[in-house]
């Protein structure tokens, strides 16, 4: 059996899903994990999807995640997660955050914003759901809502033993540090 642990996070153009990949892989990778990042932007400029994929282990072979292969998956709006469930295992874990961002078909009238995402999310995996931008405005700044998911992934992951603190301090810049400082807690305690 792999010690292998797959995570994808998905999420819309603009939410700070690859900066939150981007920490997690030099955290892992500094403390001795061998680790794999893919990501797909597709329309991301444009409010699109945006996903990354991360495996780490002792050894990994490929970044790809296969249908049914995640361990975690991190939601970063809620339709999103439906969206990318096929990729959870059965008995995964979903962290999603309770914030919607309505895409234009839904906006120019054409479509509905889909009802009960987070309850056909909980009805088949494990479900951990915060939300994010609430915390992050709390915070002072609604862009931290990220790095407010990031905490609560840690603690989903139980990668405790890392110094995420640390991490952050050479990831994020110098402007922005403190901030996200305050939002990887409060992410990690909700």
């Amino acid at each position: 059996m792999s010690d292998v642990k797959s995570i994808i996070l998905v999420g819309v153009g603009g939410q700070g899903t690859i900066l939150v990949s981007k920490v997690l892989t030099n955290g892992l990778i500094k403390y001795g994990y061998d680790v794999k990042m893919s990501e797909i932007h597709g329309m991301s400029q444009r409010g699109g999807s945006v996903s990354t994929q991360v495996r780490f282990g002792q050894k990994v072979y490929s970044p790809i995640i296969g249908s049914g292969e995640a361990d975690i998956l991190v939601a970063f709006e809620k339709m999103e997660a439906v969206r990318y469930s096929e990729f959870l295992r059965p008995g995964g874990t979903a962290v999603i955050n309770d914030y919607e961002i309505v895409p234009m078909n839904v906006a120019a009238g054409e479509e509905k914003y889909p009802e009960g995402t987070i309850e056909a999310m909980s009805s088949a995996f494990n479900t951990v759901v915060l939300n994010a931008a609430d915390i992050a405005i709390g915070l002072g700044n609604p862009k931290c809502m990220n790095i407010v998911l990031f905490g609560a992934l840690v603690k989903a992951l139980g990668l405790t033993d890392i110094d995420w603190e640390t991490v952050l301090r050479e990831t994020i810049p110098p402007k922005f540090l403190e901030l996200n400082l305050k939002a990887y807690k409060a992410g990690f305690e909700a």
